[in-house]
């Protein structure tokens, strides 16, 4: 079998077909093009086309078999620590094509506290995109409350998050987060709980707060905004120091900053926030939470936000990756119109959604979008020790929450008709 790659040059996705030629299966990772065939005769022809186009095709290694490609997800480098001698292939980050046969595949099994995917390599499929950014001229009364988040307010509730040593789903640490999250969202008007769940043979919980919308209640909906409060230390197990600044300390004092801006503007809908315990084990919080929603209550959700690292500069320009499924992409597109409106972010969009907790709402078909800092794949402090305030950078993060906040107020408050 042969394997190549060709670098694109901003081409839509529809221009693949210019490379690969019928027949010849690809798949592509943002400006990466990755095809693969036994038959020369498409090889050639795949080269060719490549030529015509002015791009340069180049041959990597392949395996045997096209059945042993397969598409690695990772969190930080978590694939390439846990197996370094397995051969990559293509490296897109988050993103790995390897060879693994199926002798190989139970040895490469991700453990339940590792965190990766391994799949089959899909053909004719984008795993992730860096979109187009299309100017959008803000909306006055939404620019206006994306102008109320604070730099200072920010940083002050993420230093307390952090102080706590660690906020392990089992730890003092994170029942007493979970009481102060608590605590600053019914300060602001929101009525706010702590709701048990079972992470393993243990219990924690996850912190929810609700404020009424202005709706009349047979047609109000629930704007949905989330994070995982909890934080982990793999090398070093539960009692171990897990600050977690970006991981996720940087999303939960996200969602009370947006809180604290959303108490000054009446909705139409519902608003929702949720801080997910138990995220790091498995996503308990959320899953638990999800399979607790009646039918009813599940089918008013018009949108779920998830924040999970958002404030680590891993790229030169600030980035934003937006991953949901084919039934988050009026989501992924509302989000990537407020980055363009509201911010400076540069935006990739992926739709295979991977271990957060905006899956188990995918998973019940409810529109989701995990909102995570660039190329997560450079942070190599997550999960660590080492993952402390040193490596936030307010500037993303206040982005990022300008760029929810604006997707969640305008999805919250429908044009009149």
């Amino acid at each position: 079998m042969r394997l190549g790659t060709v670098r694109l040059t901003g081409e839509p996705d529809g221009d693949a077909g210019r490379v690969a030629p019928p027949g010849l299966p690809w798949t592509r990772l943002d400006d990466t093009l990755v095809y693969w065939t036994e038959d020369d005769d498409l090889w050639a022809s795949a080269a060719e086309r490549a030529r015509v186009s002015d791009l340069r095709p180049e041959e990597r290694p392949a395996p045997a078999r096209p059945a042993d490609l397969r598409l690695v997800t990772q969190v930080g480098r978590a694939f390439q620590h846990e197996h370094p001698d397995v051969p990559v292939l293509v490296d897109k980050g988050r993103y790995l094509i390897i060879a693994a046969s199926d002798a190989l595949l139970p040895r490469i099994a991700p453990r339940a506290e590792v965190c990766f995917r391994v799949e089959p390599l899909p053909a004719e499929g984008v795993v992730f995109r860096t979109l187009p950014r299309a100017e959008r001229a803000p909306v006055p009364y939404i620019e206006a409350l994306t102008g109320q988040l604070s730099g200072e307010r920010y940083l002050e509730v993420l230093g307390e998050l952090v102080a706590f040593g660690t906020r392990h789903s089992l730890s003092r640490g994170f029942g007493a987060a979970a009481a102060l999250a608590r605590d600053r969202l019914e300060e602001l008007g929101y009525i706010a709980r702590l709701a048990p769940i079972n992470v393993g043979p243990g219990r924690c919980h996850n912190v929810i707060a609700d404020r009424q919308g202005s709706g009349a209640p047979a047609v109000r909906g629930l704007v949905m905004l989330t994070a995982h409060l909890d934080s982990v230390n793999l090398a070093g197990g539960p009692s171990a120091p897990a600050p977690g600044a970006d991981d996720n300390a940087s999303g939960a004092a996200g969602l009370l900053e947006i809180a604290r801006v959303l108490a000054g503007h009446q909705t139409h809908d519902d608003i929702r926030l949720i801080l997910f315990g138990g995220e790091e084990q498995g996503l308990h919080g959320s899953t638990q939470y999800v399979a607790s929603l009646g039918p009813t209550e599940a089918a008013r959700i018009k949108a779920v936000v998830n924040m999970d690292m958002i404030a680590t500069l891993n790229t030169a320009r600030p980035t934003v990756l937006l991953e949901g499924a084919a039934l988050s992409k009026g989501l992924i597109d509302s989000l990537a119109a407020a980055a363009a409106g509201y911010t400076g972010l540069a935006v990739q969009s992926s739709l295979n959604p991977f271990n957060s907790d905006h899956v188990p709402f995918i998973d019940a078909s409810i529109p989701a979008v995990l909102t995570i800092e660039g190329s997560d794949d450079a942070n190599t402090h997550i999960h660590t020790a080492g993952d402390t305030l040193d490596h936030i950078n307010t500037d993303l993060a206040l982005d990022i929450l300008r760029m929810n906040l604006a997707t969640l107020t305008q999805a919250a408050d429908p044009p009149t008709p």
